[in-house]
């Protein structure tokens, strides 16, 4: 889907997936779904994860607006965020 691709781009990973009480057939996925282990392992709490609710919703606005071909300039912008708040939150650290 358009949401999955423009997500992956802007640096967060999710697949699409199904809806609990979706009129729609269960093959028709209208939903995506956020990998949490990776942010919780990287200690993300309430207010990491109000951020990437925050990131989500910009890239989706902007292929609202822009379109699946035109969001570029939002997915790139918003990667960059998403890697800064990754880089507080290292999953390795130099010990």
């Amino acid at each position: 889907s358009d949401t999955e691709k423009s997500l992956e781009h802007a640096g967060m990973t999710c697949n699409k997936n199904s809806v609990p009480f979706d009129p729609a057939p269960p093959m028709v996925t209208s939903g995506v779904r956020l990998g949490t282990p990776a942010a919780t392992t990287r200690g993300f709490g309430a207010a990491e994860w109000k951020q990437v609710g925050e990131y989500i919703v910009e890239v989706l606005d902007g292929l609202a607006k822009n379109g699946a071909e035109n969001n570029g300039a939002v997915e790139q912008a918003v990667r960059k965020k998403v890697e800064a708040l990754c880089a507080c939150f290292p999953i390795y650290s130099d010990l």
